[in-house]
C-alpha cells in the first residue's frame, strides 16, 4: 500500500523534533508566524517594540527581491525608533548560527488578494522561514514538486513577495525516496521549464561520493540544527553582480573543508582533483573567503597561468564578491599588494608570470629583497590548473621565499606517472612534474567519473569515422572527404544547428587547407542545391609573436601553434590577416591582427551565442564550427556546443580536456557530448578513461560512453510498441490523427507521458553520425517519418491543451495533468524556425522545382515544432488564404504575413470592443499598455471599464471574462515572454 503524502509529511515532522526541532502547531497563518517572529526578533536583540514600529519594520524588511532578503539576513542592519533613536540589530545570530532557534511548521497558509497557497513543510530560523520541504507520494517525480514551488512563486501576489517568505533561502523536495535541495532566487534565475532549463538542483551526497536520497537519511546528513545553520551562512554564495544565490554541492564543500582544516592543522600542501565543469572557481573562491577571515592567515594568493585567465578569475571573484578583488596591471602592483597590510588586499588574484618575476632574484628591479619584511608570514597559495608544465620552478622559488607557506591545487586532470612523459612538438621526449610531486598530496577528489554519474556533465558518444577508399590516397583527397563527412553529418549531430562545433587540427597548415576546403565545397553545394544554407565556419590561431609579450604569454599553453609560426611567419601571419578580414566582412566588425584578442574574444562570444534563436539573433551572426589547432580546447565552455570534430593526435588529459568542450548540461535536445574522431584515436580514449576515472575504473566506459546504437534502438522499438499499445487498448488506430478521440484527463495524459518516451530516443539515435543505411531503415521501420511528424504535432496540441486547462482552472484539474511535466523544448528546432517557415511558404507558392513541398506537408512541418507553438493557427491560416497565388518573392511573403496577423489582431480587438461595448481606441491604448510593461494591471482594468458605469460584482465578472478574452492577444504579441498579473484573473474564472 502507497504512503499518502501526509504520511510522508508527519513522519519527516518526527524525524525533525527527534532531532531537537521545536514543533509549532500553532502556527498556521500569517499573523501567527508574525507574531512568533517578533518575539524571537525582539530576545535576541533584546528590546520591545511598539505595535506600530514591528509593523513598519515588516514593511520595511518585507521585499520581492529575495537577493536584497538574503542580504539583510546576513548583516547588521539599522531601523529607526519612534523616538528617532537608531536600533541596530540583527535577524538572526549571524555570530552563531547553532544559537538560533529552529522550528518547524507545516500546512501554512498565505492569503493575499489573489491567491491562497499552503505550503507542505517550512523550517523557521529565530522565526523567519528559511527552508521549504515540498513533499510528493513516491509515485510521483520530485520535479513535480519543483514545478509546484515554481508556479506558486510566479502567481500574481504570492506570499513569497508581500510576507516574511520574502527570506526563505533553499527549498526541498522529496518523494521520500528520492531528495533534492536548490537556492531561492528572483525570477530570472528561477523558471524551472524555461525551455527545460532546469534550476540548478542537487542531491545530497556522503564524503565518498554516495548520494544519500532517502528522505530520512538526508534529514541526518543535511539538516541537524548547526549543520543547517551552516549550509546557510557558509555554503552559500551571493553573486553580487548578478543578485543571484548559488547554493554549493555536496563535493565542493568537502573540498572547502578539506583546505580549511588542512590549514588549521598546517599540515603541508595538497590539491584537488575535481574536474572541468564541476565549478572549481566557486569552490576556490569560497575557501579563499574563508581564509580572508582566519586571523592565522596573513596573505591568500590565487594564482592562474595567463593574463586572460587572471581577468577572467578576478571578474569570477568580484561576481562573487564586489570588488573583493583588486586588478593587478603589473608586477610592481602585485608587490605593492603583497606588501600591503590593509584587509582589502588580503585576497590577490595574480598570473603565475608576474608572481616569478617577483621572486626572481636576477631581476633587475629586486622585488625580492622588497618582498623580504614579508618573508616569514602565513601565506596560503592557491593554484587554478596546477599540472602547468613551467610551474616546477616557481614551486621550488614559492617554497624558498615564503619559507610558512602552503601551497594548493585545483586541477581537473592531474599529471600521474602515465601521462607525465610526452613528445615535444619539436620531437624530442619532455616530462612533466607530477600533481604528487608538487602538491604532496590529494585532499578531494570528484572525477568526470563522478559528474558524468551524477548528471553534472554528459557522457560522450565518440565515433571514430572510417574514410572508405580515402586512407591509401593523398593528404588533400583525405581532407577534402573529413570536409564532406562533416558537411554531411552536422546537420544531424548538432540536431539541426541548434548547437555548434569546435574542429581540433593537427597544425595551422592544417586549418588553413581545412578552411578553404569548406570554403570551395560549400559553394559547389549551393550550385547543385539552391535550398543549401552554408555553415558559419571561423578559424582561430595565435599569430606570429614577433616579438609581443601578449602573443608570447598567450602561447605558452599553445605548443603546437608556437612551434607553427616559428616556421614561415609571414606566410601565417598574412593568412590569418585574411582569416580575419573575411571574418570582419561576415559579421560587420573591424578586427585586426594587430588586436588580436578582441578577434579571439569576438569568436568565443558568438560561439555561445548560439543559445538565441536565429528570430532573436539571425543565422548570419552565429559561427557553426570554428576551426582551432590548440585555441579554445581547454578552459572554454558554451552549454550550445555540443560537438568536436578530431582531426589531431590527442592523449590523457589533453584528450579529456578537448572532450570535455562539448558535455556541458543542458536539457533533453542534447543527450551527450557528440566527438567524430578522424584518427581511430581508440586506444588513446581508453587509456584516458583508464587514468581519470578514479576508484570506478571497473565501469568507467560505461559510464564515459553512451551506450551503443543497439541499446537505443531497443528502447526506441519499446517506446514505440508502448505507445501502439496504448492505441490499441482503447480501440484506436495507431494514427496521430486518433489522438483527439482520446477521453479524459487521464488518457490525454497517458498519451503525453508515453509519446515523451519515444521522442526522447528519436533524439539520441538522430545524432549518431555513423550509422549504415540498415540501421536507418531499422528506425524508419519503426515509426516512419511522417508518422512521427504527426505524432508530434497531435502532442503539441494536447499538451497545449492540457497545460492551459491546468493554469486556468487548476482546482479544477485531476492529478494526473497536474503532475504533468511537459517537455515542449523536445519539440523545438533550430532549423525549422520563422525564417526557415517563410522561406518555404515563398517556395509552396512558387510552385518551386527545387523543393517537391505539398500544402499537407507544411501545415503538419508547422505544427510538429514547438518553436512555432504561439504562431501557428496565424501561419496556417496565412497559408489558406493564399490557395490560388502563384509567384511571390520571400519579401512579398514576409510582408504578406506581418500584414495578415497585424488585420487578425485588429479583428479580434474589434471584436473584443464591440463585445463589451468599449471604446476601441481605449481598449487598445491599453494593450499597448500591458504589451510595452509585461504587466497586466488590474486597476488600469477596472478604469477601462468605468465608463459602463457597473456595479461592483458585475465589474468584477466583466474584469474577468475580458481578461480570459484578452489573454491569447496579448500572449501572441509577446510570445515566450511572462505578463505579470495575467493568470490571476485567468485563475479566477
Amino acid at each position: 500500500m502507497a504512503i499518502s503524502e501526509k504520511q510522508i509529511e508527519e513522519g519527516f515532522i518526527k524525524k525533525l523534533v527527534d532531532m531537537k526541532y521545536v514543533y509549532r502547531d500553532d502556527i498556521h497563518d500569517r499573523k501567527s508566524m508574525e507574531d512568533n517572529f517578533r518575539d524571537k526578533f525582539e530576545s535576541l536583540n533584546k528590546v520591545h517594540l511598539t505595535g506600530s514600529e514591528f509593523n513598519r519594520l515588516l514593511q520595511e524588511i518585507t521585499t520581492s527581491d529575495v537577493y536584497a532578503s538574503a542580504k539583510r539576513l546576513r548583516e547588521r542592519n539599522t531601523f529607526m525608533r519612534e523616538d528617532g533613536t537608531p536600533l541596530q540589530y540583527m535577524l538572526v545570530n549571524i555570530k552563531d548560527w547553532c544559537k538560533n532557534e529552529y522550528e518547524v511548521v507545516n500546512q501554512l497558509r498565505i492569503n493575499t488578494r489573489n491567491s491562497c497557497q499552503r505550503y507542505d513543510v517550512i523550517i523557521l530560523v529565530n522565526g523567519l522561514p528559511l527552508v521549504q520541504v515540498e513533499l510528493k507520494k513516491n509515485d510521483i517525480v520530485p520535479h513535480r514538486a519543483m514545478q509546484q514551488i515554481v508556479d506558486y512563486k510566479n502567481d500574481a501576489g504570492n506570499g513569497y513577495e508581500n510576507s516574511l517568505l520574502c527570506f526563505m533561502q533553499m527549498f526541498i523536495v522529496s518523494n521520500q525516496n528520492s531528495t533534492y535541495y536548490f537556492a531561492n532566487n528572483n525570477p530570472e534565475f528561477f523558471n524551472f521549464n524555461a525551455d527545460e532549463s532546469y534550476l540548478p538542483v542537487y542531491q545530497w551526497t556522503s564524503r565518498s561520493q554516495k548520494k544519500i536520497t532517502d528522505l530520512n537519511e538526508f534529514a541526518e546528513a543535511f539538516l541537524p540544527k548547526c549543520k543547517l545553520g551552516e549550509m546557510i551562512n557558509r555554503y552559500m554564495v551571493l553573486v553580487a553582480s548578478e543578485r543571484k544565490i548559488l547554493i554549493m554541492r555536496p563535493y565542493q564543500i568537502y573540498a572547502v573543508e578539506a583546505i580549511v582544516k588542512c590549514i588549521d592543522e598546517n599540515r603541508g600542501n595538497g590539491f584537488i582533483w575535481h574536474t572541468t565543469g564541476s565549478g572549481k572557481t566557486l569552490t576556490s573562491f569560497k575557501a579563499a573567503t574563508l581564509l580572508k577571515d582566519n586571523p592565522d592567515v596573513d596573505k591568500c594568493l590565487f594564482v592562474v597561468d595567463r593574463k586572460d585567465l587572471d581577468k577572467q578569475t578576478r571578474e569570477e571573484f568580484n561576481k562573487f564578491q564586489d570588488g573583493c578583488v583588486e586588478e593587478n596591471t603589473n608586477t610592481d602592483a602585485l608587490v605593492r599588494r603583497l606588501l600591503s597590510e590593509d584587509y582589502s588586499n588580503k585576497i590577490i588574484v595574480t598570473t603565475i608570470q608576474k608572481l616569478g618575476i617577483a621572486l626572481d632574484p636576477k631581476n633587475k628591479r629586486n622585488y625580492q629583497k622588497q618582498l623580504y619584511p614579508i618573508k616569514n608570514k602565513r601565506i596560503i597559495f592557491i593554484f587554478d590548473e596546477c599540472h602547468r608544465s613551467q610551474f616546477g620552478e616557481n614551486h621550488k622559488a614559492i617554497k624558498e621565499f615564503f619559507v610558512n607557506s602552503q601551497l594548493f591545487g585545483f586541477t581537473g586532470t592531474p599529471i600521474f606517472e602515465a601521462n607525465a612523459v610526452y613528445t615535444q612538438v619539436s620531437g624530442e621526449e619532455a616530462r612533466y612534474t607530477t600533481t604528487e610531486d608538487i602538491f604532496e598530496k590529494q585532499l578531494h577528489s570528484y572525477t568526470i567519473t563522478n559528474a558524468i554519474d551524477d548528471k553534472n556533465v554528459l557522457r560522450f558518444h565518440v565515433d571514430y569515422y572510417k574514410l572508405e577508399n580515402v586512407q591509401k590516397r593523398n593528404e588533400t583527397s583525405r581532407k577534402q572527404a573529413v570536409v564532406e563527412a562533416i558537411l554531411d553529418k552536422h546537420q544531424q549531430v548538432t540536431n539541426s544547428r541548434m548547437f555548434n562545433a569546435i574542429f581540433a587540427t593537427n597544425s595551422i597548415d592544417d586549418a588553413l587547407q581545412y578552411y578553404a576546403l569548406f570554403e570551395s565545397l560549400q559553394k559547389e553545394r549551393e550550385k547543385i542545391d539552391g535550398s543549401y544554407i552554408p555553415l558559419n565556419v571561423a578559424c582561430v590561431f595565435s599569430p606570429p609573436a614577433n616579438g609581443s609579450k601578449d602573443i608570447k604569454q598567450i602561447q605558452e599553453d599553445l605548443p603546437q601553434e608556437r612551434i607553427d609560426n616559428e616556421e614561415n611567419p609571414e606566410i601565417k601571419k598574412s593568412a590569418l590577416k585574411k582569416i580575419i578580414k573575411e571574418y570582419n566582412k561576415q559579421y560587420d566588425t573591424n578586427h585586426k591582427i594587430e588586436e588580436f584578442d578582441a578577434y579571439y574574444q569576438d569568436v568565443q562570444q558568438r560561439i555561445k551565442n548560439q543559445k538565441y534563436s536565429n528570430k532573436d539573433y539571425p543565422h548570419k551572426n552565429k559561427i557553426d564550427i570554428v576551426i582551432v589547432v590548440d585555441m579554445l580546447l581547454t578552459g572554454f565552455d558554451s552549454k550550445y556546443l555540443n560537438t568536436l570534430y578530431v582531426d589531431k593526435n590527442l592523449k590523457y588529459h589533453g584528450l579529456v580536456q578537448a572532450f570535455s568542450r562539448t558535455n556541458r548540461i543542458l536539457n533533453a535536445t542534447k543527450p551527450y557530448g557528440n566527438i567524430l574522431d578522424f584518427r581511430g584515436q581508440t586506444e588513446s580514449v581508453d587509456a584516458a578513461i583508464a587514468l581519470f576515472s578514479g576508484e570506478k575504473q571497473s565501469d568507467a566506459r560505461k559510464i564515459w560512453l553512451v551506450e551503443p546504437f543497439e541499446n537505443i534502438v531497443q528502447k526506441y522499438k519499446k517506446s514505440v510498441e508502448f505507445l501502439r499499445d496504448f492505441m490499441n487498448e482503447r480501440e484506436l488506430p495507431f494514427k496521430a490523427s486518433e489522438i483527439q478521440n482520446l477521453r479524459g484527463g487521464a488518457q490525454k495524459s497517458d498519451f503525453v507521458n508515453r509519446f515523451k518516451d519515444v521522442q526522447r530516443y528519436k533524439i539520441q539515435l538522430d545524432q549518431y553520425s555513423n550509422i549504415d543505411d540498415a540501421q536507418k531503415e531499422i528506425v524508419e521501420s519503426l515509426l516512419s517519418e511522417n508518422e512521427l511528424q504527426a505524432f508530434r504535432g497531435a502532442y503539441l496540441e494536447i499538451a497545449r491543451q492540457l497545460k492551459a486547462e491546468r493554469e486556468q482552472k487548476p482546482e479544477l484539474v485531476p492529478p494526473e495533468i497536474t503532475d504533468l511535466d511537459f517537455e515542449f523544448v523536445l519539440f523545438a528546432s533550430a532549423l525549422i524556425d520563422y525564417d526557415y517557415i517563410m522561406t518555404l511558404i515563398g517556395q509552396y507558392v512558387k510552385k518551386s522545382a527545387k523543393i517537391k513541398l505539398t500544402k499537407e506537408q507544411l501545415v503538419s512541418l508547422i505544427r510538429s515544432s514547438a518553436n512555432l507553438m504561439d504562431d501557428r493557427d496565424d501561419i496556417i491560416a496565412y497559408i489558406d488564404s493564399l490557395d490560388g497565388v502563384n509567384g511571390m518573392t520571400e519579401q512579398e511573403v514576409r510582408d504578406g504575413y506581418e500584414h495578415f496577423r497585424n488585420e487578425k489582431k485588429a479583428s479580434e480587438l474589434k471584436r473584443i470592443s464591440e463585445k463589451y461595448s468599449l471604446n476601441l481606441d481605449d481598449v487598445q491604448k491599453f494593450v499597448d499598455d500591458v504589451v510595452n510593461r509585461k504587466i497586466f494591471d488590474g486597476d488600469k482594468l477596472s478604469e477601462l471599464l468605468e465608463s459602463l458605469d457597473l456595479g461592483w460584482k458585475a465589474r468584477v465578472n466583466m474584469e474577468t471574462e475580458l481578461a480570459i478574452d484578452l489573454a491569447p492577444l496579448l500572449r501572441k504579441m509577446v510570445p515566450g515572454q511572462d505578463i505579470s498579473g495575467l493568470s490571476a484573473y485567468e485563475k479566477r474564472n
